[in-house]
């Protein structure tokens, strides 16, 4: 702390109540993003936030850009995502699949789609100006990074011998940006700072030193005609900056009433508040009775006699209590490292001081340069960094009470954001989700859980309107306004009524990995009721007593029709069944974990799970995406949709169903290794499933592709400069689910099995440590390996008594867990220590 006098000690984290044989000396030090100049691009630019409030920091010289979000900013107003024409659609459509026209059923189906969902907005952004001195400064003293253990962005560069160092985060506790300049010399701070934003806004200097901008959201969509009469109050939004400057040097002045120069000051602190007048998904912005100007100022009269040291204590205490339940050390084998000779010797091999290390802590090397050197050195401490990062950013842009993670987390500097910005239901949204479990932050889905709420209640007059079904339904893509309607254009995206249902199985596993039976009752349950009720009215009869889906795509995918056409509207896609498969063993497990086994909905699903068309393999001994074994035009494409069963599902299992197995390992060498970032990492995760480590790290290692902003449509994936995953353009899926990944690979559960080290590339990570890893059925799961090999395992529950089946290459033994308790077991699964919490 700035003051020196002081330390916050804090409660141990779940990853310390477990201590190693090996040498486990951790360190945070290689957990840093680092920048050898300003940030160019936006993709440069290092993200900070707090689930609500975002930035993005430059770090310029002469002129720095503090580019803002908040996580409420998007155009339009509630929706009717009804279609009364869709019944008379569907009849036609669904009698054309029936009669093998699949061609024209593809060209009917457009009849069903909807309108686009709105579009995701920014904030604006803090200008600051300094003089021109810094033109000058000395390029080779300029370092910026992201500390991933404290999530503070640091400027540091020199002028003319005076050094200058800029401090920025954003505190969830005290909803607020900060940012703090300061220098070596004192009265040498000197600069101009403003508020800007390209939406429709205006700002003006209040009082001697806050800035206060106000502004509004585009009430459409598409922004209306001068003339129209239809132009609907869009969310409004209100953001105060507020300057403070040492007491003994310095002045503030006015400029041009909406511009703040400092002159001569040791120190400045910005604090940004900001709040809009959002109030839900289902009211009008005109109606809304949130005053964002009240709130904002509210927020900050509530901190003003806060300091900065006990501001950025807030934060610490905040952010390390989720960030430090999870610890990852890898390195290469010592073989390489130490020579034979030494591996002769009876002697422990340090995790972390292994030579790989001290590259990569070298700060002069950039993260951009370590990611182009990656192909060649294979550094898995980057590999930790990467993975870390995924938990920072979720940690970062989704929190109970906020909205869900988006396309882009909360990240974006564009009226027009790729893809609006908005979340898609056919991979992306539920992938944002993916590390919250296993990675120890099951806090962080809570926003998901609160927006699932949202759609079934929009979901359910779709559902009645579009489909005359019970129940709700979601389809590919929503907004802020839980919009639950097709998306509108060709049926190959805008028609896919699985949204909902994929997401219903985030409710079950979250009672899988937590064991809450109080959120299984109150939460998943209606909710997962709704949904089955909607798929057993959805399922239709077909041919030989099985139940189909009809209309049903494979996601964003074509295929070759008999009559020689592409086509994309058939029935029972694999993914489609696979879901409800999904879905229906959750609620009939959810049913009798809450003694509802009796009621009339389980009978249905139990009658109806036996019907469920089977996984099917196909004369090549891939997976079949379609019902039929139609002839794929693009054999390369992105989505796997047809694995879901392996991954995220549960029903194609190397114990249970080997012969599926070995078609998904065809089926992933005939999709091929390109794609988008997202694509590359939910096959690192489906590789991991079919412990294949080989695959898995190949799919690890062709992430680290470092893309050119000026030339992104050359790649396909990759990362940018600051670690941002490419589709390319930015999308922040791939960030999550590569840790998502990366945690597969090492552990992997049911709610009684623990498979440990499942999918390791031992030649890559020969040595490693992981620490506060989630299993199913609420297990605390802490590993180290050496030499490829296992050496030991730490479990413990906190609330839990289970029997744990541990499984390590071929081997299994059954391990009893008591609450309270942390048992360490040897490489040979024989526990040799207990001890209690």
């Amino acid at each position: 702390m700035e003051d020196g006098d002081w330390v916050m000690v804090r409660p141990p984290t779940e990853r310390d109540l477990w201590n190693p044989s090996l040498v486990d000396t951790e360190s945070s030090e290689h957990l840093k993003l680092t920048f050898s100049g300003p940030a160019k691009h936006w993709t440069d630019a290092i993200p900070i936030g707090n689930g609500r409030l975002g930035a993005m920091v430059w770090g310029g010289v002469k002129e720095e850009t503090l580019q803002l979000n908040e996580d409420t900013l998007w155009t339009g107003n509630p929706g009717n995502y009804t279609n009364p024409n869709a019944p008379e659609a569907l009849t036609q459509v669904r009698k054309l699949v029936d009669n093998g026209q699949y061609v024209e059923a593809t060209a009917a189906a457009v009849k069903l789609s909807g309108a686009p969902s709105d579009v995701y907005q920014l904030l604006g952004d803090i200008k600051l100006e300094f003089d021109e001195s810094h033109l000058k400064y000395a390029e080779e003293t300029y370092h910026r990074e992201l500390d991933l253990d404290t999530a503070t962005v640091r400027v540091k560069y020199s002028v003319a011998g005076v050094e200058f160092l800029r401090e920025h985060f954003v505190s969830k506790p005290d909803q607020v940006i900060v940012a703090k300049i300061s220098t070596s010399k004192s009265g040498s701070l000197s600069f101009t700072v403003s508020l800007d934003s390209k939406m429709h806004h205006n700002s003006h200097v209040h009082g001697k030193n806050q800035i206060i901008m106000e502004g509004s959201c585009p009430g459409k969509r598409i922004p209306p005609k001068v003339n129209a009469n239809d132009n609907p109050k869009g969310i409004q939004f209100y953001s105060v900056l507020d300057l403070q400057i040492s007491d003994s040097k310095g002045v503030i002045q006015v400029l041009e009433d909406n511009k703040l120069r400092v002159e001569g000051s040791d120190w400045a602190v910005l604090l940004l508040v900001a709040s809009s007048s959002f109030d839900g998904p289902f009211t009008k912005p005109s109606d809304s009775k949130k005053d964002p100007t009240s709130e904002s100022l509210n927020k900050l009269e509530s901190i003003k006699n806060l300091s900065y040291s006990q501001l950025y204590a807030h934060h610490l205490d905040d952010y390390q209590n989720l960030f430090h339940r999870v610890s990852l050390q890898l390195s290469k084998s010592s073989k390489s490292l130490l020579g034979n000779n030494l591996l002769k010797m009876e002697k422990v091999v340090s995790l972390v001081t292994n030579s790989d290390f001290k590259e990569s802590e070298d700060e002069k090397i950039s993260t951009s340069e370590r990611v182009k050197n990656f192909q060649t050195d294979e550094d898995p401490s980057l590999v930790e960094l990467l993975f870390q990062y995924g938990r920072y950013l979720l940690i970062s842009c989704s929190r109970p009470g906020t909205q869900v993670a988006n396309l882009q987390g909360i990240w974006n500097k564009d009226i027009e954001p790729a893809w609006d910005g908005a979340p898609h239901l056919n991979i992306n949204l539920q992938m944002n989700y993916w590390p919250s479990l296993p990675c120890n932050l099951s806090e962080c889905q809570e926003p998901l859980f609160d927006y699932i709420s949202s759609l079934s209640v929009n979901g359910s007059k779709t559902a009645k309107v579009n489909y005359e079904a019970s129940g709700w339904v979601v389809h590919q893509v929503s907004d802020i306004w839980a919009k639950t309607s097709p998306d509108r254009g060709e049926a190959v995206w805008a028609l896919w009524p699985m949204g909902g249902a994929w997401l219903c199985t985030h409710l079950w596993e979250h009672y899988m990995y937590k064991m809450d039976k109080d959120f299984l009752k109150n939460k998943a349950y209606p909710l997962l009721e709704g949904c089955a009720s909607f798929l057993l009215d959805w399922l239709i009869e077909g041919p030989g007593g099985y139940l189909e889906t009809n209309p049903s795509t494979s996601p964003e995918h074509m295929f070759i029709a008999p009559d020689g056409k592409p086509a994309s509207v058939s029935y029972s896609s694999t993914m489609d069944i696979s879901i409800i498969k999904e879905v229906f063993s959750a609620i009939v497990s959810a049913a009798e974990v809450l003694g509802k086994t009796e009621d009339d909905l389980i009978k249905k699903v139990l009658a109806a799970q036996p019907r469920l068309l089977p996984t099917k393999i196909a004369r090549d001994g891939s997976i079949m995406e379609w019902a039929q074994d139609f002839q794929d035009p693009d054999p390369h494409h992105r989505h796997v949709s047809h694995l879901f069963g392996l991954f995220p599902g549960h029903t194609i299992t190397v114990e249970k169903t080997p012969d599926l197995c070995k078609a998904a390992d065809n089926t992933l060498y005939k999709r091929g290794e390109d794609g988008p970032g997202w694509s590359t990492t939910w096959k690192t995760a489906l590789w991991a499933r079919l412990h294949n480590s080989e695959h898995a790290y190949r799919m690890v290692k062709h992430l680290f592709n470092l893309v050119d902003p000026d030339h992104e449509s050359d790649y396909e994936g990759g990362l940018y400069s600051n670690l941002f995953t490419a589709h390319p353009p930015f999308q922040i899926d791939a960030n999550f689910a590569f840790s998502a990944a990366v945690a597969e690979m090492l552990v992997q559960s049911t709610i009684k099995d623990l498979y440990l080290l499942p999918a390791l590339p031992r030649d890559k990570w020969a040595n490693g440590c992981v620490k506060g890893l989630k299993a199913r059925g609420g297990v605390t799961v802490n590993i180290c390996w050496q030499e490829g090999d296992l050496h030991e395992v730490g479990l413990w529950s906190k609330d839990q008594n289970s029997l744990q089946r541990l499984h390590y290459r071929g081997t299994t033994v059954k391990a009893s867990i008591s609450s309270g308790r942390v048992y360490t077991f040897n490489r040979q699964l024989k526990c040799v220590k207990t001890c209690s919490l």
